[in-house]
């Protein structure tokens, strides 16, 4: 920007967009002095280098006010979880599977967890199944990221929403 630009010769644009043609750094400089504007340097890596007339400190400005803009349209998804056993009545099921439909409305992913206690691990395919059903129950909201797997005492499936 300004005196900080190296090059001897500079591409000119003017506030409007309009080219000005390759003039002399010190000339457009003092061209943007007499405009009350600053002269920045928008093609370093051009032959000869771009410079563009404009207020930079609106410019700036103008930068920061897009940013904001863009983070607040930012949603983080957060990973819920829902914590099952293998010999859950229909009725508990029924209110894990209304909890996360509304994980999901949110926009959270849900981490469904089977949790095995002594000598139910024995029998995964009851898991695997309630998994499943839980997966059916919510096809209207989300998708399977990662399908069911036995992660030591635990079954593990994780459900995103539908975008």
């Amino acid at each position: 920007m300004n005196e900080q630009i190296k090059a001897r010769e500079v591409r000119v644009v003017d506030a409007e967009g309009n080219q000005l043609g390759v003039l002399k750094t010190d000339e457009a400089l003092k061209l943007a002095e007499e405009k009350k504007m600053d002269l920045v340097n928008v093609a370093p890596n051009a032959k000869p280098p771009v410079c563009r007339m404009m207020d930079y400190g609106k410019h700036k400005y103008e930068q920061s006010k897009k940013e904001r803009e863009a983070k607040k349209k930012q949603r983080t998804t957060s990973i819920k979880e829902i914590k099952l056993r293998p010999n859950i009545d229909k009725h508990d099921f029924d209110v894990k599977a209304k909890r996360g439909q509304k994980f999901l409305q949110k926009g959270d992913k849900i981490k469904v967890t089977v949790m095995f206690r002594g000598r139910e691990i024995t029998h995964p395919e009851i898991a695997q199944q309630l998994c499943k059903d839980l997966a059916n129950q919510l096809a209207d909201y989300s998708v399977i990221e990662k399908q069911a797997k036995q992660e030591g005492r635990n079954m593990i499936m994780i459900l995103a929403p539908k975008s």
